[in-house]
Formats: structure tokens, sequence, C-alpha cells
């Protein structure tokens, strides 16, 4: 049978079996349902994490030891050692204990210096200093003697051990001044040659002398923190004679872990004046007994300074004993970190004066004054300081202060039977009066870079007098700058300028100081600068130019200062 034959069998039983079930009917069948179905819902239940076994016995766990079986294996790696890179670090400068500086200039003007020290034992160390400036003078217009000297010798020990340190002093200072300051208007109707007569009769020379003891001892253990003390007897060429000495020791200790600070003060000024005329000697004498007590608050942005300062005033030769109390309280904010710090306090004390005190702020005192201390009752002030971009630093300060027999200086009289070379209206005297003083002062200081500085400064003042007339010779305003620049390794240069307002004085010729007019001094502008030059670590030159713009301002009445000044020196280090 072919393939064809068995397709054609196939097909014919397909068809015979689909016709017969074609013939087949379909019966029907009742289905009885019982009971209706309703699902439920089982009870929920958690899986515990820790399964319970229903086993009856646990298998043990056994213990499993690891062991590492090593053996050397050979090699012929050899690991070279670490080396550090390499840092370029600057040689240290050449520290040298001693110096010597030398300069000259126009005016005749000689300045020099010696600074020499050495070690004394293993903690012990001793130091000198000496110092020179003079001038032969030449200011124009002048008609006397205008020249000036200023000498003085210093001698310092120290020790310094774990226990304590303390320092010894000596030294010694001769000035040399002549009261030059003649008023104009004397010479004015005289013919020339009563001029010279009359300036003939004139020696204007002075000479102060100072000489001095003192010293300083610090202790690191215990309470007691610190003392000071110090004696100076000074006289001049006028018979003039003054003892001061004082002494500050400190104590340093804690109460109810609060830390107390203790000062006490002793401060003692004595001297005696000849009178104008020879006919007495005036003579002053004061010892101010002071305490200090204060403790100090610090939190987290704030601390508080509060302490107060007894003193009591002991006069002598007719003068009349106080007893004074003064506030000394400081506080500070940091508002914005050290970029914001507030500040506020109020501050009086008890100041001492002394004729020496008086000379070295003004050199061309008459040879008789009234010495007293001056009770500055009060200083409130209230500030902000901080920094700028960690480079720039500021300071701002309001205050008003209030002192009683407040010393001033003014121009002394012209006499016209003058019999001292002082009583030609060519020196200053001494007056007190109750004073207040609102005062503003501001000041920014910037390091642009680790070669160049620059500081400004300015303080505005404004004063009220009870009797005299005005605060005489005390100027409104004051305003300085300074500028140090690094130019390179060997070069270096600065310059400072200062600005003094107005000020105020009276002089009388006729001895009638009352009806007398106020005169007004000029404000002026000083500018200096200096240029050095290291040639080596030991050698240094440079050039100073004091009162660059030439003005013969007057600093003080009649008393007109030199004008442009140049000075050339060199300044040496060395080692024995």
């Amino acid at each position: 049978m072919n393939s064809y034959s068995k397709i054609a069998t196939g097909a014919l039983l397909l068809l015979s079996c689909l016709a017969s079930a074609q013939k087949d009917e379909i019966g029907t069948e009742v289905v009885n349902v019982v009971k209706p179905y309703t699902p439920t819902i089982s009870d929920a239940f958690k899986v515990k994490e820790t399964p319970v076994l229903d086993e009856e016995a646990t298998t043990r766990k056994e213990n499993i030891e690891y062991q590492i079986f090593s053996f050397p294996v050979a090699s012929t790696f050899a690991p070279s050692k670490g080396k550090a890179a390499g840092v370029d670090r600057e040689p240290q400068p050449e520290l040298y204990p001693h110096y010597a500086t030398v300069a000259g200039g126009n005016y005749g003007t000689l300045n020099a210096e010696l600074f020499l020290t050495g070690r004394l034992g293993e903690s012990g160390y001793i130091g000198g200093m000496v110092r020179h400036l003079s001038s032969a003078g030449g200011i124009d217009e002048v008609r006397l003697e205008d020249g000036f000297n200023n000498s003085s010798v210093d001698i310092t020990y120290g020790n310094k051990t774990d226990a304590l340190s303390f320092t010894a002093d000596v030294g010694y200072q001769n000035q040399g001044y002549n009261w030059y300051g003649l008023p104009s208007t004397i010479l004015d109707n005289l013919t020339p040659a009563d001029q010279t007569e009359f300036l003939a009769r004139i020696n204007p020379s002075h000479t102060f002398h100072n000489a001095y003891i003192g010293g300083n001892l610090k202790v690191n253990e215990g309470f007691f923190d610190e003392a000071s003390v110090r004696y100076e007897r000074f006289w001049d060429s006028e018979d003039v004679q003054e003892n001061r000495f004082y002494a500050v020791p400190k104590l340093d200790f804690e109460i109810a872990e609060t830390n107390i600070k203790m000062r006490f003060i002793v401060d003692h000024v004595s001297g005696n004046f000849p009178s104008s005329f020879n006919t007495q000697r005036d003579a002053y004498s004061f010892t101010n007994f002071g305490v200090q007590p204060g403790f100090t608050i610090v939190r987290d942005d704030w601390s508080v300074a509060v302490g107060a300062a007894a003193f009591y005033s002991l006069a002598g030769e007719g003068g009349d004993s106080k007893f004074f109390v003064y506030p000394q309280i400081n506080a500070s904010y940091n508002v914005v970190g050290d970029l914001m710090i507030f500040y506020a306090g109020a501050e009086g004390t008890l100041d001492q004066n002394s004729y020496r005190q008086f000379t070295t702020e003004n050199p061309f005192l008459a040879p008789r004054q009234l010495v007293a201390p001056t009770d500055r009752q009060f200083d409130v002030f209230a500030g902000l300081k901080g920094k700028l971009a960690g480079r720039v630093s500021y300071n701002v300060r309001g205050s008003y202060i209030s002192e009683q027999n407040r010393a001033l200086i003014k121009a002394n009289d012209f006499f016209p039977v003058a019999s001292e070379d002082y009583e030609f209206g060519n020196s200053f005297g001494v007056v007190y009066d109750d004073m207040s003083t609102l005062s503003v002062f501001g000041e920014i200081q910037a390091e642009f870079s680790k070669n160049v500085s620059f500081g400004i400064n300015g303080t505005f003042n404004s004063y009220n007098t009870d009797s005299q007339r005005e605060a005489w010779n005390l100027p409104e305003m004051r305003v300085g700058a300074t500028l140090d620049v690094t130019i390179t390794p060997k070069w270096y240069a600065g310059a400072d300028a200062f600005y003094v307002g107005e000020r105020k004085d009276q002089q009388d010729y006729l001895g009638d100081t009352i009806g007398s007019p106020v005169v007004t001094l000029d404000p002026f502008v000083d500018l200096n600068a200096h240029i050095g030059y290291k040639h080596n670590e030991r050698l240094t030159g440079f050039v100073r130019g004091h009162n660059l713009l030439g003005e013969n301002y007057q600093r003080w009445l009649n008393y007109p200062v030199q004008g442009l000044q140049i000075m050339v020196g060199a300044s040496y280090k060395f080692d024995f």
C-alpha cells in the first residue's frame, strides 16, 4: 500500500466516526444543593523569630579549630629605606648680644646708643644701655642759645629660676636745655645796642639730673604674686631737689573658687623749690597709701572684673590729708567672636604728680611750682574692638572723665623787674583746676602682608574747666599714622606723621594776667620717615628725616622747633 492509499483510508475512518457521534443525544440531570457555602477566616498568628523545636533533643554545636601551617619562602626582594622629602628652610638669623648705633645730622645733632649684655651663672644675666642725643641748635629767628642734650646710663641685673625671678635696676640721666622762648614784643621797642645788652643779661641754660634704683620680684607659687619698688632722686641746676619712692606689692589667691587679686600702693613724693626772689624755700610732701582689691568672673562670651580702689593721701608741709574711694569695674562681651567685642567700664584713681614728671612733659618750666596729686574721680568708657579679615584690627572708644585738681601747664608772665633768667616770659608754670573731658578715640591697625603694616589713630576731646579760662595747652584733636615696609630682605622703610590741633595759652607783659587775651597756637603736622639697608647680619645703615615739611611750628608758646632735619647713621651688632 502506497502513501496515497494510506491517506485515503485514514480520511474514511475519520468521517465515519463523526457521523456516528452526531447520532447520540445529550440527556438532562438534576443536582440538589443540600447547604449553601459559608467561607470562614482562621486566626492569624506571628511566626516567631526563634522557632521552638519540637524534637526531643537538639544537635550539640561542635567547636571548630583552625590552624595555619606556615613555612618560609625564599625571596630576593630587599625593600629600600624611606627618605623624607627635603624642605627648604630659611636660615635662622644669628642673634648678637651687643649693638652700637651712631648717627649725625644737621643742626649739629648727634645720636648714639650702646647696649651690652651677658650671662652670669646658670640663671643670671646683666645688661647695660648708654644713650646720648644732643643738638647745637640754630632755630630760625631765635636770639638765645637753643641747643639741648640728653644722656643716660642704665644697668640691669636679672635672675630667673623655677620658683621666682627678679630684676634690679640702677641708672642716671642728665638733661640740658635752654629757656630760649622770649616773647617777640620784648625787643620791639629796643635799639639794636639795647637788644644786645638785654640779651647778654640772660643765661638761659639749665640742667636736670635724675638717679634711680629699683627692682621687681615675681613669685611663681603661693599667694604672693609680685612686687615692684623704685626710688628716684631728682635735682637741677637751680637748686631744686625732689625725692620719689613707690612700692607696689600684689597678692593673688582664691576664696570659694573665686580668684581674688589685691594690689597695695605706697607712693611718696617730696621736694623743695627756691623762691623767685630767694627769700624762702617752698616745700611739698605727699604720701599716698592705696589698696585695690578685685575679682574676675568669666563665662562663655563675657567677663566682668569688679573691684575698687581706696587711697589715703597723707600731706605734709601745710597740705590737707584726704581719703578717696574709686570704682574699678571692667566688662567685655564677645558679640561676634573676635570680630566684634563690646567693652565698658568705670575707673578712678589718685594720680601722684611730681616736678620731674612736669619737666618731662615740658623742659622749659620755671624752677618754682606747686606740686599736688590729681583726684581722677572717674573715667566712664565704652567701646568696640575686634578684627576684620584676620589682618585688620580696630578699636573705637568713647569716655567721660571727671578730675579735680588737674595739672595744666601755662606760660609765665613777663616781669619788668626780672632778676632770674626764666622770668622774661620764657618759662612755664603749673596751674590746677577741676575739669571734665569728653573724649572719642579711634584706631585701626592693619597688616596687609608680613612685609607691610599700617596704623592710624585719632583722639578728639572737649574740655570743660571750672576756674581757668581754657584747658591750657591741651589740643582738642590728635591724629597719628605709621607705615612700615620691608622692601627686600635687605631694604626696609617706614614713615610716621602726627597732627596736633589748636592749643590755648595766655601771657601778660604788664602784670595784668586776668585781662590778657588768650593766645591760640596754630595746629601743625610733623612728618618723619626713614629708610635702611642691611649690609649683612651685623651692619645696617639708615637715613632718617624729621619734620620733613620744614615747618618751624610752636609746640609751646614762643618756642619754635627745628625745621627739616636729616640724620645719617649705622648700627652694628657684635659679640665678644
